[in-house]
């Protein structure tokens, strides 16, 4: 090209595709992170996290291929040819696996409900007790967001954790201590915002709510990412505000009626039960009034009920669910735009620095523990 009198094209076409490859190349090592961090912090063990992603990864996989046409995992159903829908999965492993294990665990002998004694409102003792924590809670609670940290269970563990350390009343942890309510529900709360961040500037999920947030978005055409906010400010925008006005409204509505909100444990376990499981395959069957749908919802229940039942977490499955068609567009794109060469995934500073942090990741805590046997060695 240049002897063509033409290497000004060619020197901004070799410039812009290592532009985009390295973008597309950063984005699959975060997708990459993220399933390794969900996969390996969440649940009793590395071992059932990573089996909740790889369920999710093969759930992902069912349908016509995107750029083939291929169908993969359909069995020959026609109706599984445009894949499985993220609502219905959401669906059955939330809310039908969850009641499934509830109704099969639950003995009513053994539950009572405890009235609500004294004023609702917080005294000064309270107040003096509590707004340390919540600005503590809120430090530990909205980093953690930006991050796939296993959503809100860690920084709330972590924040608890801080707080039984710090308080002067360590002897009332257990036995009902503010500090431990007050730190944890800061951190719970300020999480949830901070998984706005990543959701909205990268399309990136760190955790269940964020990725059914992610799924919404999807069903409205909308891709999240820097150009939403230059294509559709006024919805990131109001998306922001909303967390001003619920969080006003729930503590308008909470407070007064909290000792209605208590009325409604009364209501018999095997109504609400029924309920939850009726609108949930009501609503699977309602998204494309398919009893195919209906029968996914049915099979998946029971798998979230084996989940539910040997402890196995359900985010790292619905972050593979949701990212995995994408980590192969992705993955696809790049490899095509290097000609297969395979350098490009970690070509750039960005990548290299994530794929470090995933090392640290997975094998730090090892590391941790060879090092501390051989310090008790020693000693």
């Amino acid at each position: 090209m240049a002897k063509k009198g033409r290497a000004g094209a060619a020197l901004t076409t070799a410039a812009l595709g290592s532009f985009v490859a390295g973008l597309i190349a950063g984005y699959v090592a975060l997708i990459v992170f993220a399933f390794a961090a969900v996969g390996t912090l969440l649940g009793s063990s590395r071992t059932r996290g990573l089996v909740s992603l790889s369920v999710g990864l093969i759930i992902g996989l069912v349908g016509a291929d995107q750029q083939t046409g291929i169908n993969r995992l359909s069995f020959g159903i026609q109706e599984a040819t445009d894949g499985l829908e993220v609502i219905v999965v959401i669906i059955s492993f939330f809310a039908l696996g969850e009641v499934i294990y509830m109704a099969s665990r639950f003995k009513d002998n053994s539950w009572r409900i405890l009235p609500v004694k004294g004023k609702v409102w917080m005294d000064k003792e309270d107040f003096r007790r509590s707004w340390k924590p919540w600005l503590r809670g809120t430090a530990i609670g909205f980093p953690m967001g930006l991050i796939p940290a296993g959503g809100s269970e860690v920084p709330t563990f972590i924040s608890y954790s801080v707080e039984r350390n710090l308080s002067k009343h360590k002897e009332e942890f257990g036995e009902g201590a503010i500090e431990g309510v007050a730190g944890p529900e800061a951190a719970n709360n300020a999480n949830a915002a901070g998984v706005l961040v990543p959701l909205l500037a990268l399309g990136l999920p760190t955790s269940a709510t964020a990725a059914i947030m992610l799924v919404a978005l999807r069903n409205f055409n909308l891709q999240p990412g820097p150009m939403l906010f230059e294509m559709n400010g006024p919805l990131v925008w109001t998306l922001i505000a909303s967390l001003f006005v619920g969080n006003t409204l729930l503590l308008l509505l909470n407070l007064p009626l909290i000792r209605v909100w208590i009325k409604l444990l009364q209501i018999p376990r095997h109504y609400l039960y029924a309920g939850i499981a009726t609108f949930g395959l009501l609503g699977a069957y309602s998204l494309n009034n398919s009893v195919f749908d209906l029968r996914v919802a049915l099979v998946l229940g029971f798998i979230g009920y084996l989940f539910r039942r040997f402890g196995v977490p359900n985010t790292p499955l619905v972050l593979g669910v949701i990212l995995g068609p994408t980590l192969e567009i992705q993955f696809r794109q790049a490899l095509q735009l290097s000609n297969g060469d395979y350098s490009i995934l970690y070509a750039g500073v960005l990548p290299k620095l994530i794929y470090l942090a995933l090392f640290l990741l997975i094998f730090a805590p090892n590391i941790m523990k060879v090092v501390k046997k051989r310090s008790s060695v020693k000693a």
